[in-house]
């Protein structure tokens, strides 16, 4: 089993990327005073090649948009039929909750309910936290008398507060949970077998596809080595979409854009935010790490590492859906999505992990050891730095070389504004895709709002920088000064 990283045992690769971050924002602003023209170049360079970026990103956009509509056209469940061995198959769903309401508890496992795949097998595990033990105790007396004989087994958990070694959230939260579980599979149901039985780690708002189920137990019967294999669905945060704020329904789509350009390279996919995995796997790791704050994409790598790199994430294109950030007031609203951007940004805390995990397991070819750490080193320096770069930091040395007569910089600002413009058809794509999304409009929201979600986009390069760069700048800048993030619940109302 992979040996849990823990905070300040490599500080220096804790303080790599906040280094390189605040470095590229110091080179940059002191060479556009002393050498203007240099940066100038860079920064042509740079749109041009971001404006590259764009064009092929969308394209992967769209391929996994067609994938998915191709997908959620086809009845997983009758397919099951023409498949040997499917009933073998059971479904664990967890459910971690703190302080949500029973409608959005019971929203849930009504979707549940109503899954196609029989509900006979399919066990739900709710987990709650003994901050919120009273509240929870009402909200699973409840759930048990509307839903106990409905599933094979519903269980609850409460996690105790102030376990040692654990920082407060949902990863702790779901180690107490699969703990439990184990105990629970070996007195009931001993007769099931570790590689029959899958497990969805579902934020307790998450409504699963229909078909989600159905369409996850073809492919866990149909794939090779599925035990092997984290399942990766498309996430969309769309459940209240239609009451949110702009600069909300923007960071809520393009989190499901990125993830589309990423489904579609699967050489590169990590586990993000509601999932689903072997039982066997999470076993022989020894459940979610309980001191960390990105637990959806850390059991990934724990389960890359224990399997010496043998592990992959296999592309789901149905879609979860969850609830977009809210809060009493727009502002609040606008304060909870900058949160949710910081701790997802807060993914960084991966870089030591892979590479204290790497020196370790030389089994794994350094070429695969290369890629993954350059992909998350080049990720997480481009969402922190390339929105600045191009919205503020390109304009500076223009500025200062104001009244020089090279040519270069007296066609810079034209050359910029059309490469911006080219760019533009990112954002247009981005919109039309964005509306065929969205969920039936609520009969209170007027028909205009139509208009609205797409003149939205045209806040992205403000969104970008508030909600993009400076969450992630926030994250790395802790992690190198080593005041580290704790887990920020995402508040859910309705």
């Amino acid at each position: 089993m992979s040996q849990p990283y823990t905070y300040g045992k490599m500080r220096f690769w804790e303080m790599f990327p906040g280094l390189t971050v605040w470095g590229t924002f110091l080179l940059a602003l002191s060479l556009s005073f002393y050498k203007p023209l240099w940066v100038i170049v860079f920064i042509i360079v740079f749109d041009l090649l971001w404006l590259f970026r764009v064009l092929y990103f969308n394209i992967f956009v769209l391929i996994s948009w067609r994938k998915f509509k191709r997908t959620a056209q086809i009845d997983w469940q009758e397919k099951l039929a023409d498949v040997e061995g499917v009933e073998r198959i059971h479904h664990v769903v967890f459910l971690p909750t703190y302080k949500e309401g029973y409608d959005i508890i019971r929203t849930t496992l009504r979707s549940l309910q109503e899954s196609p795949f029989p509900s006979k097998r399919m066990i739900v595990v709710l987990g709650g936290e003994q901050a919120d033990e009273q509240a929870f105790k009402n909200h699973t007396v409840r759930a048990q008398k509307e839903f106990g004989n409905v599933f094979l087994r519903l269980i609850s958990t409460i996690h105790p507060k102030g376990l040692p070694g654990e920082i407060p959230g949902k990863g702790s939260n779901l180690n107490w949970m699969g703990h439990r579980l184990e105990e629970v599979l070996a007195q009931e149901f001993p007769e099931l077998k570790d590689e029959d039985i899958v497990v969805s780690a579902f934020d307790v708002d998450t409504i699963a596809h229909p078909q989600y189920f159905s369409y996850l137990t073809y492919l866990y019967a149909t794939v090779e080595d599925p035990t092997r294999s984290s399942f990766q669905p498309i996430a969309l945060f769309s459940n209240n979409i239609w009451t949110s704020s702009a600069p909300v329904r923007i960071g809520a789509f393009g989190t499901t854009f990125w993830l589309f350009g990423e489904l579609t390279r699967p050489d590169r996919l990590w586990t993000f935010s509601s999932h689903s995995m072997p039982w066997k796997m999470l076993k022989d790791v020894r459940f979610w790490q309980k001191d960390i704050v990105s637990e959806d994409s850390r059991i990934f790598m724990q389960a890359f590492l224990h399997y010496r790199g043998d592990y992959r994430v296999t592309p789901m294109f149905l879609p979860v859906s969850m609830d977009a950030v809210t809060g009493k007031t727009y502002r609040e609203s606008l304060a909870a999505l900058y949160k949710q951007m910081r701790r997802w940004a807060w993914g960084v805390e991966h870089l030591p992990y892979m590479i204290d995990g790497f020196r370790r397991h030389k089994g794994i070819p350094l070429g695969i050891r290369i890629r993954y750490l350059f992909n998350h080193l080049e990720g997480m320096w481009t969402w922190a730095t390339a929105p600045i770069i191009m919205f503020v930091l390109g304009w500076l040395p223009l500025w200062v070389a104001t009244g020089r007569g090279e040519a270069l910089i007296q066609a810079a600002p034209f050359t910029l504004q059309h490469l911006m413009q080219l760019a533009m058809i990112g954002i247009l794509i981005s919109a039309l895709v964005s509306l065929t999304l969205l969920p039936r409009r609520p009969k209170q929201i007027k028909k205009h709002t139509w208009v609205v979600m797409l003149l939205q986009w045209a806040l992205l390069p403000i969104t970008f920088i508030v909600f993009g760069s400076f969450p992630a700048i926030d994250a790395q800048t802790r992690l190198m000064v080593g005041k580290y993030l704790g887990f920020d619940v995402t508040k859910k109302a309705r």
